[in-house]
């Protein structure tokens, strides 16, 4: 395990529920192929603030490269709607360019 895990884990064991944090843990996991354990982090960060919007790109790709299509394609939509509502133009760009390469 790398010593980046390591440090995040330890943060991590301060302040649990920092999405930051979840969300960086998740993409070392991803980095090592762990894909479940990403997915649970992305989850988490889900129920904890719906409205951290990183997550839900991150979380809508990994959904795509395991063959869930249906799953990124609502996660891709819910992750639309918080950048809409914080008015996060950048984010939805994004979300709705991966969105429209999935669906179109």
């Amino acid at each position: 395990m790398s010593d980046r895990i390591e440090k995040l884990k330890s943060f991590l064991e301060q302040t649990p529920d920092d999405c930051f944090l979840n969300h960086a843990l998740a993409l070392e996991y991803i980095k090592l192929g762990d894909e479940e354990s990403a997915a649970e982090l992305f989850k988490k960060n889900m129920q904890t603030d719906v409205s951290y919007v990183a997550t839900y790109y991150h979380y809508a790709k990994l959904l795509e490269r395991i063959g869930d299509e249906d799953a990124a394609i609502k996660i891709y939509e819910q992750g639309m709607e918080q950048a809409q509502a914080a008015k996060d133009m950048h984010s939805l760009s994004e979300l709705r360019s991966a969105y429209e390469e999935l669906t179109f």
